[in-house]
């Protein structure tokens, strides 16, 4: 039986400007799988489980491709601007989509708390005279006044952004392959392959150990659904979206797998702690001076890029949340350049009261903010996963089209996503540091649910559930 695919002209615009070419969408899939848990959190995390990190990067790797794979599905089913929210209060009800919607415009928005302090610390090491508020104030004006011109020039930041990210991996990559095979620069009498298990063996801490960095890892790989935002802005989603995700396997075994591979075969796993850049070691042991600075303003560029993407979609989000009475109406308007400005810039009101919040709390408060995102994270893409479950149930039936991207396997890779995010979850239970996240996620929902519970009492219809058409296909 040949399902037939959705009707183009049935998917709704919804205003927007379909103003991201194929150039930029690639470049923001690829920026949204390297981020600041890459170049900074990895130190700590190789102090942890040693070598053995590779594995588990290659393992979240895998689940992340499944996550992507089902979001894609979905995507090329009914490609909107709202994603992951939208098909949640599809398939699950309108209480998931209005959670899922808000969880998602929370998660960027301590993300972007946690950047913009983060990029304000990164300007201190050229320019300690400068006040760390002056930077972020600085970085969160220009960033927004971006995201209110037009959605072309958020592309355009982002896919330089990406550009800068690559070219320091992939740099990072061939001066280390340089030193193992040549064996010039200062690392070159200590550089070898043997560096992955001379040290206490590949697992030096422990198997338990190395399950614990896992929640480290899934922080590394967040942001990688952003592609899946910009559904409603691709030019041509039916073909920028599926080449995007098709192409993440190679990307995370170059620039996650690869990366560390290289970098623990310079430098030996023990020289690694917590607060040191994994890059920035290899640099200096290599010998190469600048190396330090030249980390430096990529891990800037990381930062910015984070808080750009957080701009974007915590701006799209509230418009999504607002079209279905979830958030006030007002933010389902757009600007004369076709962008949500006033949720973008509500939500950077928030972000900039972080900065101030980041200035004046112990360095743990970052920390913990990043955890707090970490589960909200988890949260979407388990959403993301359910609703690919029941959506192919739907399928099966015959009661909605096949999408023109399916997922390979159906729903059993999506399965066992879902264990092993529970799994996670279950780690960061266990971690006395990490586990309060899940209390501010607790504490978040209550709050979510005495929200809903008002938006119940104030207009009933808005929370019904709304049945999709379905019509027998075939």
């Amino acid at each position: 039986m040949t399902s037939p695919q959705v009707d183009k002209e049935a998917v709704p615009e919804e205003g927007y400007e379909r103003g991201l070419n194929s150039r930029q969408v690639q470049m923001i899939a690829i920026g949204g799988a390297i981020g600041v848990g890459l170049f900074l959190g990895a130190g700590a995390n190789i102090a942890k489980a040693g070598p053995s990190l590779i594995v588990m990067y290659a393992l979240a790797g895998v689940i992340i491709f499944f996550i992507m794979r089902a979001l894609g599905e979905l995507l090329l089913y009914r490609p909107v601007s709202g994603s992951f929210a939208e098909y949640s209060r599809e398939f699950l009800g309108p209480f998931f989509g209005y959670f899922t919607g808000w969880t998602y415009w929370l998660m960027w928005v301590v993300t972007g708390m946690a950047e913009l302090t983060a990029a304000a610390i990164y300007i201190n090491y050229w320019f300690p005279a400068i006040p760390q508020w002056t930077s972020a104030l600085v970085f969160l004006i220009i960033l927004f006044a971006a995201n209110l011109i037009s959605v072309k020039l958020f592309g355009e930041i982002e896919f330089w952004f990406s550009m800068i990210k690559v070219t320091a991996i992939i740099g990072m990559i061939v001066i280390g392959l340089g030193v193992l095979t040549l064996g010039f620069s200062q690392a070159g009498d200590t550089a070898s392959v043997s560096n992955l298990w001379a040290f206490d063996g590949f697992f030096p801490k422990g198997i338990g150990s190395s399950l614990m960095t896992l929640q480290g890892v899934m922080f590394a790989y967040l942001a990688v659904e952003l592609v899946g935002v910009t559904a409603g802005e691709s030019e041509n989603p039916e073909k920028t979206l599926p080449k995007a995700i098709n192409t993440l396997p190679w990307r995370i075994a170059l620039f996650y797998v690869g990366a560390l591979t290289v970098i623990l075969c310079v430098v030996k796993w023990t020289e690694f702690s917590d607060g040191v850049s994994p890059f920035v070691k290899a640099f200096a042991v290599i010998g190469i001076p600048a190396g330090a600075g030249i980390v430096n303003f990529v891990v800037l560029t990381a930062a910015l890029s984070s808080c750009n993407s957080g701009m974007y979609s915590t701006g799209r989000m509230l418009r999504n949340l607002a079209d279905n009475g979830e958030a006030p109406r007002v933010f389902q308007r757009l600007s004369s350049t076709k962008t949500p400005a006033l949720g973008i810039a509500t939500s950077v009101v928030f972000m900039g009261i972080g900065v101030v919040l980041n200035y004046t709390v112990p360095e743990k408060a970052f920390g913990y903010v990043t955890s707090v995102a970490t589960a909200a994270g988890i949260w979407t893409w388990l959403m993301i996963l359910v609703s690919h479950v029941l959506y192919r149930r739907h399928v099966v039936a015959g009661r909605l089209p096949a999408s023109s991207f399916p997922a390979p396997g159906g729903s059993v890779c999506s399965y066992v996503a879902i264990a092993f995010l529970l799994f996670v979850t279950a780690l960061i239970a266990i971690d006395a540091d990490a586990r309060i996240c899940l209390y501010v996620m607790a504490g978040w929902a209550v709050a979510l649910g005495i929200g809903w519970a008002v938006l119940k009492s104030r207009n009933p219809e808005v929370t019904k559930r709304r049945e999709p058409d379905f019509e027998k296909v075939g």
